[in-house]
């Protein structure tokens, strides 16, 4: 998956990083990278999808 960001005229290069660093994090690519650069065990997966649910569920019984 590639990100294109063109320089709009009258745009400065902070303003270009910002954006390419928005569109970037929208499209989850930094969690990919980091879910793809090391092994995780299936049993780690499971007990923090366990642990995501229970933090969901204990969310939503306070509000």
């Amino acid at each position: 998956m590639s990100v294109t960001v063109k320089k709009k005229p009258g745009e400065t290069k902070r303003d270009l990083i910002a954006r390419f660093r928005k569109i970037f994090l929208e499209l989850g690519i930094m969690e990919k990278v980091k879910e793809k650069t090391a092994y995780i065990k299936p049993s780690r997966r499971r007990y923090e999808k366990r642990k995501a649910l229970e933090a969901l569920q204990r969310r939503n019984r306070h509000e």
